[in-house]
């Protein structure tokens, strides 16, 4: 275990390299920090975090900088989260509760968050398996023809068309569309097929036939949309750090293009807190000189998603953290009022 003081010093050099870019030396330190000892005992300090793989001493510079490992430490012992500010969290609100419908959360959320942290911001629709029903829709479009409309607590609306097998009458129509919300309203996706199943001999004879392929479809719905969807911005930001990546920015933004890669970066979305992955711990190798910052974010305390950001290891962890858990909790609280 690191001293308290090589800990202190090793927070300065992290905070003084993602402010000024540039490696980091003793007698800066000493000058820019309250540390309390003499610029020979920083100097040692220096040396042993060097020696435990903390900070590093790029070629061209007699200064230090941070390291994976330094990182890790910073964020897991060190890094408070920063706060928002009471305009940043009116500003947050606003832009969100102007929304209209599920793609604009997840657009606006997007673009929030890449402008908030500067990075590369990454948004995944709340999945379908963990949604409830909000409500079923039938609509006769002709005599044998249907429109079937779902929509869900998050306010996603799916919508399929239906084609029966013998005409249906509006009254069975009206009946059918009442049975099928009673038993699923409110309740889980994964619920639905056995809340269904036996629904078909609640009808006529000459019905079944359409009620067994309006429930087809409808389960079919949820079978096809149980592929996640992510949306992704910002990632011209990645620009402005080009010096950060040690070879070319192409790996990183190959690796931002690959949508497995990304559900895979942000993780599990029933992990609710915040998850910080640092260069090397990104399993993807055009990804090694990232990191990311992802929270999981739902309605009712329950994370149906997550959100996140990419950006170089040489980033302000505790802003970065504290944005995209603000960011977070506001898209929740709009979905759960939606």
């Amino acid at each position: 275990m690191l001293s308290e003081r090589r800990l202190q010093v090793l927070r300065a050099i992290v905070q003084d390299y993602v402010g000024t870019e540039e490696p980091v030396g003793s007698k800066a330190l000493t000058e820019r920090h309250n540390l309390g000892v003499s610029p020979a005992t920083v100097r040692n300090d220096m040396a042993a975090l060097e020696d435990e793989g903390f900070i590093a001493q790029p070629h061209t510079s007699a200064g230090r900088i941070p390291t994976d490992k330094g990182y890790r430490l910073f964020v897991d012992k060190l890094a408070g989260v920063k706060p928002m500010t009471a305009p940043e969290r009116r500003a947050i609100q606003n832009f969100l509760e102007g929304a209209v419908d599920l793609d604009d959360v997840v657009a606006r959320t997007v673009r929030l968050l890449a402008q908030l942290t500067r990075q590369v911001a990454v948004v995944q629709y709340p999945s379908l398996t963990r949604s409830t029903v909000r409500h079923v829709e039938l609509l006769a479009l002709a005599p044998a023809r249907l429109m079937l409309v779902l929509i869900t607590d998050t306010g996603r609306v799916e919508q399929r068309m239906v084609d029966c097998p013998a005409p249906f009458g509006e009254a069975s129509l009206a009946d059918l569309r009442a049975r099928l919300n009673s038993r699923v309203a409110g309740r889980r996706f994964s619920d639905v097929p056995s809340l269904v199943e036996d629904l078909p001999e609640a009808f006529e004879a000459e019905d079944r036939g359409t009620v067994s392929t309006v429930l087809s479809t409808l389960l079919e719905t949820l079978v096809e949309e149980n592929e996640e969807r992510l949306m992704i911005g910002g990632t011209a930001n990645l620009t402005r750090f080009g010096h950060d990546f040690p070879l070319v920015i192409r790996p990183v933004l190959e690796a931002l293009e690959e949508q497995v890669v990304l559900l895979k970066l942000l993780g599990e979305a029933k992990d609710p807190g915040v998850t910080v992955r640092i260069g090397h711990e990104n399993a993807h190798e055009g990804l090694n000189s990232t990191s990311v910052v992802s929270v999981g974010y739902g309605s009712g305390g329950e994370a149906l998603a997550k959100l996140g950001v990419v950006g170089p290891t040489r980033m302000d962890y505790p802003g970065t953290m504290g944005a995209v858990r603000a960011v977070a909790r506001y898209v929740g609280q709009i979905l759960a009022e939606s």
